[in-house]
């Protein structure tokens, strides 16, 4: 079957309908056999590249793409060279590479073990092969290891039309019983201990014994090693040092003339396989078998000699001297190779493995020379920073800071000072970030003028562009462009001018995004990837503030896509958080509950990502009574007990004040938000959706000064409510316009009631009802109106979604994967479903929706 689904998905390429493909199975399954069974099938047809990821204790950057590249006769190191290591021309280029070969099948096996640059690049054809002629097929694991989560999140960015996955099922009962009668072995016992695993199947059926089973897979694989010659069981010892797969040349290298021989008999007694250049195990089952019964002195010397042959070869990876070098506890080479593994790792933007790189570094880096030590701690805290680690970055460029002190090296110091001080705000200590800076700025203000006083300045001018401060912002950045300028550093320059342009906005909208796009572009031409994904997140929320939401979504869209590809797993997620606020103003609020979980439900994203995401989730929550609030407003509420910022304490008043209009929340405490709020807004423009909100709270309250609002806002305080509907129908922002027509007439707040119902928004439709009760409306319908009348448990789209698929039997993990959604966020909406429908299993609630018709 799963060759036929594989037949037909080639055809398709064939006829320019790329694909991407994942053999999805457990350890043993049978995913390499069922690729290689359908390569078999190919003969003369489309073009076939293989490669696959290795094993290492840290990934080799773009592994499989050089594998790729070799069958395809394209020289990748000079490629990675013409194109700057810039990813997105690399990868573009591939493209083009692969795409001439006509119809073609890319094979990358083993990708849960896959370093962060292969999973951007199948991210990036992934996005790219609808209309190729390309075929990708990927095998992958399917345990719940972080290699496998990496790899369901790189496929979830892909568009769902583009991915087909297959599972590799394990044998059934009856298949391993026809396998073991034609062997004439007891296959009950063998399904009992292998559950049907078809590697462990072909290991049992393949022992020789008198009847007695082998006890484990792990003994059957020893015991035919057992029956080698000497020289052949050192060979095969040597081969288990080598992830995945060992060179020809290193092998002869390593073992000597004899090697051919003793090759040839692991070959011939089934226990390794000959690819012509190199040897492998038939499974990394049976490898981790022969390796694991090495004594720790044999592992520490056969990894010592797989060092040194590798070591003979320019070509070879750094990352594979690495794995070596740590496995040989040979710290001298670890001490040169890793840091270079690392610096190799970043320039193509793989940081998560730079981090991993620095990390092995610093933990045999006792030896190394002071400055030598301050330098490793400062590049790992930089990666780690990109990829969230943000409480590692902080420890690590403290160790840096202190070393710097001893050597009473003041521009380093300060410089460091700085990274503290940023490292410190995203993880929401504002206080300390402000602390941080003023130390850096003083210090480097003692030394002759450097870039790092420049960005020092820039830092100043960027915390107080987040706190509205608009006159230090403009101060301490024309400071920083001044300097920038002088020493010619356009990187400084485009962070400059980021927070010149973002609180510019304010004091006149036009020269802001002059400046915004001005940063933006020296960022992409500079290649200076955080300060493009930080030009992106500061234009896309410029335009949510005037409400330009079609600009805003171009730039989330383009911005998100930017950082996917270069890794920068900070930005991605704060940016997704903002655009599942845009998916909420727009109406669609199970994408945008669905974007919001998988910022938050990830426990290693810091928490300033989080922010934007809570904020979302926050008014889903209030808006649709379910589930409760309250632990996301707690959580937001931490922010404001570190430092009380305006970007943080406007979206928490405004959430407050909807609580207590809905008469769920205290008034007297969203007023007084409201007013601190307002006591900190450098303009009346920051402050148009809360005077709304004021207003809802308080009706007969003066609106104050509406000039330089948004517009909608500004029509709305002003009465204007016909106007202003119109100008938020006009945006395609539901809700909005439902909060507008309130203040119309009878008709203006039936169609209001329509909105809310038609949007889920039960608990709003409940307190409106009351409203045009009081106000003297009478005839209103009681429940969901036509809009929603069909789904008669309240349930939201994505709620009915997950309740179909309950009814069909699926598991979470398998409704996760059919819906591209995470685990987590697919427990939120079966725990929604249950409680919806007073069930108190999947099984009841299936039932109860057989019974009502809902299913």
């Amino acid at each position: 079957m799963q060759l036929r689904q594989l037949d037909g998905l080639l055809a398709d390429a064939t006829r320019g309908r790329g694909r991407v493909v994942v053999l999805s199975g457990e350890a043993g399954a049978g995913k390499t056999a069922l690729v290689e069974a359908f390569a078999r099938r190919l003969d003369e047809g489309p073009a076939v590249l293989r490669s696959a990821c290795e094993d290492l204790s840290i990934p080799d950057p773009l592994g499989p793409l050089y594998d790729l590249a070799r069958d395809a006769q394209w020289e990748l190191p000079r490629a990675i060279d013409d194109r700057q290591v810039q990813r997105l021309p690399l990868f573009s280029e591939a493209l083009d590479v692969f795409e001439a070969k006509g119809s073609s099948l890319l094979v990358i096996e083993d990708l849960h073990w896959a370093d962060d640059a292969t999973l951007d690049f199948v991210r990036f054809l992934g996005r790219r092969i609808a209309n190729t002629h390309i075929l990708l097929l990927i095998t992958a694991r399917t345990d719940r290891s972080d290699g496998q989560m990496r790899v369901r999140r790189a496929l979830g960015e892909i568009p769902a039309g583009n991915v087909q996955r297959i599972d590799v099922p394990l044998l059934s009962q009856s298949a391993v019983l026809s396998l073991a009668a034609a062997a004439e072995r007891d296959g009950d016992a063998i399904y009992r201990a292998t559950a049907g695993n078809a590697f462990f199947v072909t290991e049992l059926l393949a022992a020789e014994g008198n009847g007695t089973l082998p006890a484990s897979v792990r003994d059957a694989v020893l015991a035919r090693a057992e029956k080698l010659s000497p020289g052949a069981r050192s060979m095969l010892d040597a081969v288990s040092v080598f992830p995945r797969r060992a060179d020809a040349w290193a092998l002869s290298g390593l073992c000597g003339i004899a090697a051919a021989g003793q090759l040839a008999e692991c070959v011939s007694n089934g226990l390794l396989e000959d690819f012509g250049d190199g040897y492998a195990f038939r499974h990394e089952i049976a490898r981790s078998a022969i390796e694991m019964a090495l004594t720790p002195s044999r592992r520490l010397e056969y990894n010592q000699r797989a060092l040194t042959a590798l070591q003979e070869n320019p070509q070879v990876a750094t990352a594979r001297l690495v794995h070596h070098a740590v496995e040989a506890q040979n710290l001298a080479a670890v001490r040169e190779l890793a840091p270079l593994a690392a610096r190799e790792a970043s320039r193509i933007g793989a940081h998560r493995d730079a981090a991993g790189h620095y990390e092995v570094a610093l933990r045999y880096g006792d030896a190394l020379p002071i400055a030598e030590r301050a330098e490793l701690y400062e590049e790992h805290a930089f990666e780690c920073h990109l990829i969230g680690r943000i409480d590692v970055a902080m420890e690590a460029q403290g160790q840096a800071r202190r070393l710097r002190q001893t050597l009473g090296d003041r521009v380093k110091e300060g410089d460091g000072l700085r990274c503290l001080s940023r490292f410190a705000y995203l993880l929401g200590d504002r206080e300390a970030a402000d602390r941080f800076a003023g130390q850096a700025v003083e210090l480097l203000e003692t030394v002759p003028d450097c870039p790092e006083l420049a960005m020092a300045y820039s830092n100043l001018s960027q915390l107080a562009m987040l706190a509205e401060r608009l006159e230090d912002t403009l101060m301490f950045g024309g400071k920083a462009v001044e300097l920038a300028e002088r020493l010619n550093r356009p990187d400084i320059l485009c962070h400059a001018l980021n927070n010149v342009g973002a609180a510019g906005q304010w004091l006149d909208f036009a020269k802001g995004r002059r400046d915004l796009a001005r940063s933006l572009g020296i960022a992409l031409t500079g290649n200076f990837q955080e300060h493009a994904a930080r030009a992106f997140t500061n234009c896309a929320c410029v335009e949510m503030n005037r409400f330009n939401l079609n600009e805003a979504a171009s730039f989330l869209n383009r911005g998100i896509g930017y950082c996917v590809e270069n890794d920068l797993a900070t930005w991605r997620d704060y940016m997704r958080g903002v655009q599942a606020q845009l998916l909420l103003r727009l109406g669609l609020w199970d994408d945008a509950a669905a974007m919001a979980h998988e910022v938050v439900d990830d426990e290693a994203t810091t928490p300033l990502v989080r922010y934007p995401s809570l904020v979302a989730l926050a008014r889903l929550r209030i808006r649709r009574g379910d589930p409760s609030a309250e632990p996301v407003l707690d959580e937001m509420k931490l922010f404001l007990d570190k430092g009380m910022e305006l970007q943080r304490l406007v979206p928490f008043a405004e959430v407050m004040a909807e609580l207590a209009w809905l008469g769920e929340g205290d008034r007297d405490e969203a007023l007084r938000l409201i007013a601190l709020a307002e006591s900190l807004s450098p303009t009346r423009a920051v402050f148009g959706e809360l005077a709304t909100w004021r207003q809802l709270l308080l009706p007969e309250s003066d609106p104050g000064e509406t000039d330089g609002m948004a517009e909608p806002h500004r029509l709305q305080l002003t009465g204007d409510w016909r106007a202003a509907a119109a100008l938020w129908a006009k945006m395609d922002a539901p809700f909005e316009r439902a909060l507008t027509l309130l203040r119309g007439d009878e008709t203006a707040q039936r169609e209001a009631l329509d909105i809310f119902e038609a949007l889920g928004a039960r608990p709003v439709a409940q307190h409106v009802r009351g409203l045009m009760r009081q106000s003297g409306v009478s005839h209103i319908a009681r429940g969901p109106r036509q809009a929603t009348r069909a789904n008669q448990a309240g349930l939201t789209q994505r709620q009915m979604e997950v309740l179909q698929l309950i009814e069909r039997g699926f598991s979470n993990k398998k409704i996760a994967a059919h819906l591209t959604i995470s685990p987590k966020t697919v427990d939120h909406h079966v725990s929604a479903v249950l409680e919806k429908l007073e069930a108190v299993s999947r099984g009841e609630a299936a039932a109860a929706a057989r019974a009502s018709g809902l299913v």
